[in-house]
């Protein structure tokens, strides 16, 4: 599975919960859409570090 469809599916999860929670004020919704937002910021994360290893080892340039 490549990087973007990683973070696609977080998107795609993410969807629901956050219309869940502020069009119908569902607090558990709001709940899960903070879990899946940490997701998302780990990821992000991940995908920044190998970003910046590719750069710095120049595997970039190999691409």
């Amino acid at each position: 599975m490549s990087r973007y469809d990683e973070v696609t599916e977080l998107v795609d999860q993410l969807e629901p919960d956050i219309n869940k929670f502020y069009n119908k004020g569902n607090k558990a919704a709001g709940t899960r859409a903070r879990k899946t937002l940490q997701a998302m910021k780990k990821k992000a994360q991940e995908i920044r570090m190998e970003i910046q290893e590719w750069k710095n080892t120049g595997k970039v340039d190999e691409i």
